[in-house]
């Protein structure tokens, strides 16, 4: 599982003009499923992503967790974190999860942090989304479970 995590004041998503998720200052995150992924891996990024310290406290230090922060979660699904760029010039997504389990740990995935206690709004897998943020800091990281859950 990959995932971009952007700080953010603001972010939504749209489809076919509609606003489907929107939040204030939080987190969004463009999330990616491989299909070496499974339950306890989702359980664990989202675990990862919600106790982060990231936010700035009174002293302007990276100390704050989202949940000291007052923070919500935007979760965009976004397959082509796994995209294979190697050979030629068009990327290959094989290593991108098969839709139909990918949606389903995406869909875990928001439900895991939901159930931390964090506000979580979300896109529509697999939709021609249109996403809108004001970046602060700007703050972005890039967490890969295979590398933060190695075995």
């Amino acid at each position: 599982m990959k995932a971009v995590l952007q700080v953010v004041s603001q972010a939504s998503v749209a489809v076919d003009g509609k606003t489907v998720g929107e939040i204030q200052k939080g987190f969004l995150i463009f999330l990616g499923v491989s299909d070496q992924d499974d339950e306890e891996v989702t359980e664990k990024m989202a675990d990862k992503i919600c106790r982060l310290r990231i936010f700035a406290d009174e002293n302007g230090k990276t100390n704050l967790s989202l949940a000291d922060a007052g923070g919500e979660l935007l979760v965009i699904s976004q397959f082509t974190l796994y995209a294979d760029c190697r050979k030629g010039n068009r990327p290959s997504f094989i290593n991108a999860g098969e839709p139909s389990k990918a949606e389903k740990l995406y869909e875990y995935f928001v439900e895991c942090c939901r159930r931390r206690g964090h506000h979580a709004e979300h896109g529509i897998f697999g939709a021609d989304m249109k996403v809108s943020l004001c970046n602060e800091g700007p703050f972005t990281l890039v967490l890969d479970s295979s590398e933060l859950f190695k075995k």
